[in-house]
């Protein structure tokens, strides 16, 4: 929202604002006109019946005004103000000695508008009528005995020239500079107010501006991750499925899959260290090396070793990489795997429950330079599954801090092993969150499945 709507919006609550204000003065007035009735006041109630309909009537038309027009016509200010200036005029001449705190009320609404410059309109207008309210209260409004050195109602009223001059020195003036003084107030407090109401509409048009661009980055990084799914309805020899929920906009974790070759397929997941926009971009270089660098023939300990020298050479913010990344072989289904670093995946054994498979970790990529990593394998069997995952899944935690842990990970994958890749993992993301419940997610949540369905049949054209 920019600063011209953030105003105008101000400008609607503030009429709103006034006119409720204005609305429980005349209530109050209202109480005022009653207690004379009953003698508790002493203010003459012929003052009072002339006085008091004009008052209220004014102090109302604010509200009614709000009612008509909704309150964001950008006339309706200065009705609004007007009719609070009169309203208190009307009461200051009839109750002179009564009324003085009463000036404070138009300068203290015209704040709420945060404009310099309709505060000291206002100033300028109540000062006028509130000069003129004190000469027109000496000839009809409530005598100032006190003030005026006269007497309650011991003789008749006469307003000499003295005391107009005297009213002018003891009343007009004193009262003058209290009114210039408190508006000096108003009008710093309306100014300042208005730079922060300018601030913070320019840091939400900035802040705007940024999720707007994180919105795009988010779709950008999820269009980057494989996310058509079936992947490979051609292949029946294994069936794949992966999931990202990051904890920002934009995260630091990543998946990949695609085939080496014909009779390879490879599977990649990782975690970047950090979150959000400086994770993501690491993510999308490392990303993009291995798989530049994983090819027919080549050992996933080199293409890791070289992948992590290239991370260190442009690595100046001292982030790291944990991975796995495992080739399998579709014909004899051999399953080659490399691990920097990261969490070991679990594994079924065709229809057996999920096991952790212990594997050795490296060490993570862009963590040092020329790294060794060395290349594991294992064998693959047809209804063979491997699960793996990131962090943000073994320590999501609770609203009593507590992480959801390996052995709930293990426990759930047991429970449900017979499900295909795209079921367990929608098993297991609502495990994650029933023990989430309602804390917030402090980390992304990257799975990956693959099951080894069916060995291919060699056409003699497939590389190791």
């Amino acid at each position: 929202m920019d600063a011209q709507n953030v105003f105008r919006e101000n400008e609607t609550e503030a009429n709103w604002y006034a006119a409720k204000c204005l609305v429980i003065c005349s209530l109050v007035c209202g109480a005022a006109w009653i207690l004379t009735v009953l003698r508790i006041f002493t203010v003459p109630l012929a003052i009072m019946n002339t006085a008091m309909p004009v008052v209220i009537l004014c102090f109302w038309m604010p509200f009614v005004l709000c009612r008509l027009t909704g309150g964001n016509r950008g006339w309706v200010k200065y009705a609004v103000l007007f009719c609070s200036v009169m309203g208190v005029f009307t009461l200051s001449s009839a109750m002179p000695k009564h009324g003085v705190l009463v000036w404070t009320l138009p300068l203290m609404l015209s704040c709420h508008y945060y404009s310099k410059n309709i505060t000291k309109l206002t100033l300028i207008v109540s000062q006028i009528l509130f000069s003129g309210s004190i000469y027109i209260g000496m000839y009809f409004g409530e005598w100032d005995q006190i003030l005026l050195d006269a007497a309650y109602y011991s003789g008749p009223r006469v307003v000499t020239r003295q005391k107009l001059y005297d009213a002018a020195i003891f009343f007009v003036l004193p009262r003058a500079a209290a009114l210039w003084g408190l508006s000096s107030i108003c009008t710093t407090m309306a100014g300042r107010t208005r730079r922060l109401l300018e601030r913070q509409a320019k840091d939400s048009e900035e802040r705007q501006r940024i999720e707007t661009e994180l919105d795009v980055a988010h779709r950008i990084q999820a269009d980057m991750l494989p996310c058509i799914f079936p992947a490979f309805p051609e292949r029946p020899e294994f069936d794949i499925y992966a999931t990202m929920a990051p904890a920002r906009e934009v995260g630091g974790d990543f998946y990949d899959f695609f085939m080496v070759d014909e009779r390879h397929l490879a599977i990649v997941i990782a975690d970047v260290s950090g979150k959000g926009v400086p994770a993501a971009l690491f993510m999308v270089i490392g990303k993009t090396l291995i798989k530049d660098h994983t090819k027919p023939g080549i050992s996933l300990g080199d293409v890791f070793s070289q992948v992590n020298d290239l991370l260190c050479d442009s690595n100046h913010e001292g982030m790291f990489i944990t991975a796995f990344e495992g080739v399998l072989d579709l014909v004899s289904g051999e399953f080659r795997f490399v691990n920097a670093g990261h969490e070991i995946p679990f594994l079924s054994r065709a229809g057996e429950p999920f096991e952790p498979h212990r594997i050795r970790p490296g060490f993570v990529l862009a963590g040092m330079e020329n790294m060794k990593y060395q290349c594991g394998s294992f064998q693959l069997a047809p209804g063979d599954k491997i699960f793996q995952y990131t962090d943000g899944v073994t320590e999501a935690s609770n609203g009593k801090e507590e992480l959801y842990g390996m052995a709930r990970l293990g426990d759930v994958l047991k429970k449900n092993t017979a499900k295909n890749p795209e079921e367990l993992l929608a098993a297991v993301r609502e495990d994650v969150d029933a023990f989430v419940g309602s804390a917030l997610q402090f980390d992304d949540i990257t799975m990956l499945c693959v099951e080894y369905k069916k060995k291919m049949v060699s056409d003699g054209q497939g590389t190791e």
